[in-house]
């Protein structure tokens, strides 16, 4: 995504913009590069929901997450699939839920690791739904979809750009939609809200920030020609193909959203008492 971005961003401003891959920590490591470069709009980067779950999973990071941040647009989200193995006998979220509640601490749910995006998205569907089933972390997405297609998990809530395939082939049953819409990709499927858990919403996002004492001009400047692109039917397709939905908003609505996601996330991880090891 930062890639399709950057190309189009060296055409409007004829000059290359480069993609520089800083890996680990959670997406620690490139957003401390980027808290503390020089506010000049020249570094930017491309995060994550990662930024607004690290608060509350690390006692320590090496940056502060609202004032070290200049937030400039929300570039893509992406919802979750809630599927399960076809063996289970459940074909809608209530189902599911009414299952959990007969069978409590029997049935379990794959993630692609503690902390993630997807372990929250479980957490709060445990939470909201009042049930017990047992988290199981992998190391990625690939290793707890092929333990879900074995059926030795259950449960899981899958990127869509993974899973779609093996709903397709029929070796996952997706159930509903972890957004607060229904999706263009599976647009007769309910979303988890308006099947069972009203108010239930997680998706993953991605948005670019720059470092917190950025001027609002430069700021501003960003944030027209990030949208600009944005708006572009090339790259609305290609974004939409890697699973994700495009979005282009102002820099207020983005640290809107940012606040929210640190006290919701704050909140699930307290509750379920998400430990990294």
């Amino acid at each position: 995504m930062a890639r399709l971005l950057g190309r189009h961003l060296t055409e409007k401003w004829g000059q290359t913009v480069v993609i520089e891959n800083r890996p680990g920590a959670s997406m620690m490591i490139a957003s401390e590069i980027v808290a503390k470069a020089p506010p000049d709009g020249y570094t930017i980067i491309m995060s994550s929901s990662n930024h607004t779950i690290n608060p509350s999973l690390y006692p320590k990071i090496p940056y502060d997450t609202v004032k070290d941040f200049a937030p400039v647009t929300l570039v893509a989200t992406s919802p979750f699939l809630l599927v399960v193995h076809p063996s289970l006998p459940v074909k809608s979220t209530k189902e599911l839920i009414a299952l959990a509640s007969a069978r409590k601490g029997q049935l379990s749910y794959a993630s692609s690791g503690t902390g993630g995006p997807q372990q929250l998205a479980g957490e709060l569907f445990k939470s909201m739904a009042k049930v017990d089933i047992t988290h199981v972390p992998y190391k990625g997405t690939g290793p707890a979809e092929v333990d879900l297609i074995g059926g030795h998990v259950q449960v899981m809530f899958a990127t869509i750009i993974s899973a779609a395939p093996q709903v397709a082939a029929g070796k996952m049953r997706a159930i509903a939609i972890t957004s607060k819409e229904r999706s263009t990709a599976f647009p007769t499927l309910p979303t988890v809200s308006e099947a069972a858990l009203k108010g239930y919403e997680a998706t993953s996002w991605w948005g670019v920030l720059a470092p917190g004492r950025t001027p609002p001009e430069v700021v501003d400047k960003l944030n027209a020609d990030i949208v600009g692109v944005l708006q572009m039917a090339e790259p609305r397709s290609r974004i939409t193909k890697l699973g994700g939905d495009p979005v282009g908003n102002t820099p207020q609505q983005f640290a809107a959203l940012l606040q929210e996601e640190l006290g919701k996330w704050a909140k699930v991880i307290k509750e379920a008492n998400i430990k990294i090891d």
